[in-house]
């Protein structure tokens, strides 16, 4: 008896999780999934979003009918289908988001464009379900007014497919919009009735400002050719490994106008990643070459004002 009790305790406990899982799952399933998301689109998978990626992906083999992580896998990388590398990607995506999220930026923006030889045009590049690049184009209408605003634009990326769809939909539940004034919720969105009860949808002259378009940061491919006055790139790049950081802003930076901004996530500092940009305020960047040459030109006003005094 004695003997068996120990022998009992000596025996692995299996962990809840693995207990409830319908597929077998092992540790090099999950590394190869890390390889390829990375490969496919720049993310890191630390070990801790192992859970994560069997539950996601978990329900892509039961859409395909298969009985193994390693069946699908393979069925992955042989097929090369567009289709369901899109829902492997998808999958494993986090979609964060709401409206004026990180409300600090958006003065700062107002104030830039304020400034702004028109057009004006931003980049809002992890637009998500929509709520941050239609708090861009509120913006704009708020600091420029309705008709300067009419020559403003934004341009709203996101890997994933899913939720650029629904951006582009523009229609929000009453509890995702909770945090708006009533003045914003009257000026910019319709009030849904019937079957639409409950719901709202962002106007269509702010739609009509915005463009979604699928796009992978990490893409050596992708191609913009006109600059931007500002870009928001908040809360992705923690998804990045350090190289593919620095090669996602060394893109950035011929996107940037000159005396634009680069506004970022609030856990996210790009100073130890790129000599491009230089912060000037909590988690908003300059190009660095603009901060010499606004630095420059402050040194070069300074020396005149104390010749003058000199004269005088």
């Amino acid at each position: 008896m004695t003997t068996a009790r120990a022998q009992q305790k000596l025996e692995p406990v299996p962990r809840t999780g693995e207990m409830e899982r319908d597929f077998e799952f092992t540790s090099a399933d999950f590394a190869r999934i890390r390889e390829l998301i990375h490969r496919r689109a720049g993310i890191s998978l630390s070990d801790h979003k192992r859970d994560m990626a069997y539950s996601r992906l978990a329900r892509r083999l039961r859409a395909r009918g298969l009985d193994s992580f390693r069946h699908y896998l393979d069925l992955l990388e042989s097929e090369q289908d567009p289709a369901e590398w899109e829902a492997f990607t998808n999958s494993l995506t986090t979609n964060l988001t709401a409206f004026f999220r990180e409300s600090h930026h958006f003065p700062i923006l107002a104030e830039l464009v304020k400034r702004r030889q028109p057009p004006v045009s931003v980049w809002c590049s992890a637009a998500s379900t929509g709520e941050e690049p239609y708090s861009i184009a509120m913006t704009l209408i708020e600091s420029l007014g309705d008709s300067a605003a009419r020559q403003a634009s934004v341009l709203a990326t996101d890997l994933d497919t899913q939720v650029l769809a629904k951006g582009e939909a523009g229609v929000y539940s009453l509890d995702q919009v909770k945090q708006l004034s009533p003045e914003r919720l009257k000026r910019f969105f319709l009030k849904g009735t019937g079957s639409h009860a409950g719901y709202v949808k962002v106007r269509p002259e702010v739609r009509a400002m915005i463009r979604f378009e699928q796009l992978n940061l990490t893409d050596a491919d992708y191609r913009l050719t006109s600059p931007f006055d500002a870009i928001f790139c908040r809360n992705v790049m923690i998804y990045f490994d350090k190289p593919t950081q620095s090669q996602v802003l060394s893109r950035f930076e011929p996107l940037v106008k000159p005396g634009g901004l680069l506004f970022a996530g609030h856990s996210e500092n790009f100073t130890y990643v790129t000599q491009a940009f230089r912060l000037r305020g909590q988690t908003v960047y300059e190009l660095t070459r603009d901060a010499g040459a606004n630095a420059r030109g402050s040194a070069k006003t300074a020396g005149a004002a104390g010749r003058r005094e000199a004269v005088i």
